[in-house]
């Protein structure tokens, strides 16, 4: 696998002004982890894991602690093997608390109830399930039954900013009416011990979470939101089997694989991305003020910055993230994002941009005006 860049495609539309019904903005959001952390020496003492090679990939990736659905344990002490069965179910289990509590503190954070929500999308790729999360959140919640939704499933880490283009894209149409999004992981219900090398950068790496954004595009001006300006897709086709959650017959469950090369191909990637994003708006990378980048892993992080030029105060978020809550797949951004937004820092005029990664492998961006 080759870290190669793309030649720039044509690039989208210029953004839309910020007048009449304006774009789509962030009118809420909100965030959800299980209650059991745990420090990555704690997983090790838990997991009895003596091997130094796999200790030092668990101990010095920037990680502290992760919030975690770990399987019981046995009568040798150790946390017992898990089916896939018994992961799904802790998928759907763990998944549902997590979205209702994110999907609750997001309506708040918006001033809505769940009467409101018009549009559900609920996103996730640690399981399936048929209902998906969107019918089950509906009918827990008491939404009302007209609500549309849809379920993203499977597509991975990117997936966030994926199914946040097509809430947009409703929004627009629906001026006035609330759209939300849920992405929902339990990484935890994805994992394979073994003691691999494979499953090992795996299993240090991923925590669970979840993650709920509003989406609302005002029918009046002034807007008051964070404007959700316009969105851009990278794929790099050489790189298609870099990232995969795929069926593993001798466990007889689904594991997730990550290529080595992984950081280098996203950052040598990165540049190209964003100027696809900014093309054709006569802005730069010195233009953005704030940056929300997916807590992909530190050597994500940090071929990212390089290659785009960020200081650290630019990914102090994405990597407080890492450093909080390990990697919380497609749900990531949206717990940077609240950082920022918490922060307070962003002022009238300014730029942002979102930046997930996954399998494809794909880069996507959105770019935000406040």
């Amino acid at each position: 696998m080759r870290a190669t860049q793309q030649p720039a495609a044509p690039a989208p539309e210029s953004p839309p002004e910020r007048t009449g019904s304006g774009a789509p903005g962030i009118a809420g959001v909100g965030t959800a982890v299980p209650t059991t952390s745990y420090t990555q020496e704690d997983i090790l003492d838990t997991f009895g894991i003596t091997d130094r090679r796999i200790r030092s990939v668990f101990l010095g990736g920037a990680i502290e602690r992760r919030n975690l659905t770990l399987p019981p344990t046995g009568p040798d002490g150790l946390p017992v093997v898990e089916s896939q069965g018994d992961l799904l179910s802790k998928h759907a289990a763990s998944g549902l608390r997590m979205g209702r509590e994110a999907v609750g503190r997001c309506l708040k954070d918006a001033g809505a109830v769940p009467g409101d929500i018009r549009y559900l999308c609920c996103v996730t790729s640690t399981g399936l399930l048929t209902p998906g999360f969107s019918a089950l959140l509906i009918k827990d919640l008491g939404i009302e039954q007209y609500c549309q939704r849809l379920d993203v499933v499977g597509m991975g880490c990117n997936a966030g900013l994926n199914a946040l283009n097509a809430v947009v894209g409703w929004a627009a149409g629906h001026p006035g009416e609330l759209a939300l999004m849920v992405c929902v992981e339990v990484c935890s219900a994805a994992y394979v011990f073994d003691g691999t090398m494979r499953s090992s950068v795996v299993n240090s790496l991923f925590g669970d979470g979840a993650a709920a954004v509003a989406v609302r595009a005002a029918p009046q001006e002034p807007p008051q939101d964070p404007a959700l300006l316009r969105f851009a897709s990278h794929i790099i086709p050489e790189a298609v089997d870099a990232m995969r959650y795929d069926w593993d017959d001798g466990h007889g469950k689904f594991s997730f694989y990550l290529d080595p090369e992984v950081p280098y191909v996203v950052g040598a990637n990165a540049r190209t991305a964003v100027a696809r994003l900014l093309e054709g708006t006569g802005l730069h990378v010195g233009d953005i003020a704030h940056w929300v980048v997916h807590s992909g892993g530190k050597k994500v992080i940090d071929s990212v910055r390089v290659n785009l030029g960020l200081s650290r105060y630019d990914v102090r978020h994405t990597t407080g993230v890492l450093r909080d809550h390990g990697n919380l797949s497609s749900s990531s951004f949206l717990f940077s994002y609240e950082r920022l937004r918490d922060e307070g820092v962003a002022e009238s005029g300014d730029l942002g941009v979102l930046m997930t990664m996954g399998p494809g492998s794909t880069i996507e961006t959105a770019l935000v005006g406040w």
